[in-house]
């Protein structure tokens, strides 16, 4: 598996698709790894070459020391697209990934193509619940939190009717480094884009899950209408999106990257 250097770390990454394609990056959520993004690969291949990587502290990527920001894991993709050689890229983030390109498309809109906001919003929680989440995973490790976050990541119908797929995504969330997971929690804590997004001027889409509890659709309606010339699509799903409505979610990206 292929590692990109950075100044102070090293990404695993991943190509899929045609080396000719517009080149499509899929950033991962919080307490997930680029995996998250296999079911997607079947859909997009054919027509763009597929670029995932384990943000920092996730994965098989560095856990270097935290606490991080999203300034920081926006810059870690700058530095994956300069060792790739990658003028420009199509974003696709979700949650935390989500948050990565805002600050990317704010800051480096030359990078971006078009950016695809998923299951994300401009802030994300409270300082204590953040808090409260650190503290847990701190005295009690990764399996301390699972079982709360996989209830807000699936629905109980898509819980009940495809266990090996929610098994699959808690596999990933219990085996994230903890040191890595709490550094990140403390991004998302302190990310607060809201008085930013205005500062967006690339093509977006933004995807809501119908039943997210994270990042429900008031808070995509507000990317929608706060980002220039923004589009807005829902799913019927909940945080994560892209697994749990695969087909309605791919249909959706697919469609805005097209256009």
């Amino acid at each position: 598996m292929p590692f990109a250097k950075l100044p102070d770390a090293q990404l695993r990454y991943q190509f899929d698709g045609p080396a000719q394609a517009p080149a499509l990056l899929f950033s991962n959520s919080l307490g997930t790894n680029f995996h998250m993004w296999d079911a997607q690969l079947s859909d997009f291949t054919q027509q763009f070459r597929i670029l995932r990587y384990d943000t920092r502290g996730h994965g098989e990527s560095t856990v270097s020391p935290g606490p991080y920001n999203i300034a920081q894991l926006s810059r870690d993709v700058v530095h994956l697209l300069d060792v790739l050689s990658l003028d420009r890229v199509h974003f696709c983030g979700l949650s935390m990934g989500g948050m990565t390109g805002m600050q990317l498309a704010s800051h480096l809109p030359t990078r971006v193509h078009k950016l695809v906001l998923c299951s994300t919003a401009a802030k994300i929680g409270t300082p204590d619940t953040w808090n409260a989440r650190i503290e847990a995973v701190q005295k009690g490790g990764m399996k301390s939190v699972a079982a709360a976050v996989i209830e807000r990541w699936f629905t109980p119908s898509f819980r009940s009717a495809h266990p090996d797929q929610v098994s699959v995504a808690q596999q990933m969330l219990e085996t994230t480094n903890p040191d890595g997971y709490i550094a990140s929690c403390a991004a998302v804590r302190d990310f607060d884009f809201r008085q930013n997004l205005s500062s967006i001027k690339v093509p977006t889409l933004v995807v809501s899950g119908t039943h997210d509890p994270v990042a429900p659709p008031a808070d995509g309606h507000f990317l929608q209408k706060s980002i220039p010339g923004a589009v807005y699509a829902e799913v019927p799903a909940s945080h994560i999106s892209n697994i749990e409505a695969r087909s309605d979610f791919s249909q959706a990206v697919l469609s805005f990257l097209r256009s």
